[in-house]
């Protein structure tokens, strides 16, 4: 699921733009080893993002329709860049460090792109998660699940919120759509009774200043939990570049994260 209210595990850098389409190499995880690949051509087709109010929700996936080359405007990820979060939670401060990288990962016969997510506090480790993406050939992007697990003391000591497309009756879902339009409601993740996320377009001409830049024209999302009802997450995202800015807006905890670093 999408814990925090950082990319998640969402996420976004300078990036050209252009779709392509194809099938998966495997990489870290149980579902094979690491490796690359090159874009495949494009095709004319691709499904649509899933409805958030689908009463038996189950989007059908072709593998064919499908790339680990994620180029969506708002949401692009570059294989070798490296993102860095910095803000606070419940008054601590909180760094997020996100790695792209070059291994792909194969899920319900869909290459994905695999991103590595590590949050600290004080140089202390608080969070590592694995998350696995894919664009589909309309451009928008689709989470295919995710390996996370909390940390004290250095110690792991959950896994919850784990989840992969295909296995326990998970499903993908959309992350980013290719035109988000203010009140669009879409579904990000699906595992019943463990990660159920949803996202509704709050507005798409915001503007939003971080110590990166200041950015306009930025698509706002409202991110709910129907698992947490009193958790809400506002995310901002900036065309071109991505996710800029996290707030938690509603919970016991209160979350605020920025793009403050780019490298590569």
């Amino acid at each position: 699921m999408n814990r925090k209210p950082t990319l998640l595990t969402m996420i976004g850098v300078l990036i050209g733009s252009g779709v392509a389409a194809g099938a998966c190499s495997s990489g870290a995880g149980p579902s094979g080893g690491s490796g690359t690949s090159s874009a495949p051509a494009p095709v004319p087709s691709s499904p649509s993002a899933p409805p958030s109010t689908a009463p038996a929700y189950h989007p059908v996936i072709d593998p064919a329709k499908f790339s680990n080359r994620v180029t969506n405007r708002y949401f692009p990820l570059p294989v070798g860049t490296t993102l860095v979060y910095e803000g606070t939670r419940d008054g601590r401060p909180q760094r997020d460090e996100v790695v792209i990288t070059k291994e792909t990962r194969v899920i319900l016969g869909v290459r994905c792109t695999v991103v590595r997510d590590t949050v600290t506090s004080n140089g202390a480790l608080v969070e590592k998660t694995t998350d696995w993406y894919a664009q589909s050939a309309a451009g928008d992007v689709w989470y295919f699940g995710e390996a996370t697990g909390e940390y004290t003391n250095g110690n792991l000591t959950s896994t919850k919120g784990s989840w992969e497309a295909g296995v326990d009756t998970a499903q993908p879902g959309v992350v980013m759509k290719a035109h988000p339009t203010s009140g669009d409601s879409y579904r990000q993740e699906y595992r019943p009774g463990e990660a159920e996320d949803m996202a509704k377009v709050l507005r798409t001409t915001a503007t939003v200043k971080v110590p990166v830049g200041r950015f306009t024209n930025v698509v706002v999302t409202e991110d709910t939990d129907p698992l947490n009802p009193d958790k809400a997450d506002h995310k901002s995202y900036a065309p071109g570049v991505g996710l800029v800015l996290a707030d938690r807006v509603r919970s016991g905890h209160h979350e605020h994260l920025a793009l403050a670093e780019r490298r590569g």
